[in-house]
């Protein structure tokens, strides 16, 4: 089918038929190849949603973090000769 978008080739060798195998396994009752690697790729990619959701989590509590740290830190006391006597 003609197209303007970019296609792919994959090899079922190495790392990769390792991978599908392993696909294999986990879904026992698909047994086109092409069909493993569609689920491993949508699995991948929901693994990846996951983990960037999860960075900006972490962003989100780091950055409310350092806004309460500077409500509950002194600097001027903190750098000055005060702390140190």
């Amino acid at each position: 089918m003609p197209t303007t978008r970019p296609r792919y080739t994959v090899t079922d060798t190495g790392h990769t038929a390792e991978l599908l195998d392993l696909a294999q396994r986990a879904w026992p009752e698909v047994s086109d190849r092409r069909q493993l690697l569609l689920r491993l790729t949508e699995v991948g990619g929901e693994a990846v949603e996951t983990k960037l959701a999860e960075q900006g989590q972490r962003r989100e509590r780091q950055r409310l973090g350092l806004e309460r740290a500077a409500r509950l830190v002194d600097v001027d006391a903190l750098l000055g000769d005060q702390a140190w006597r």
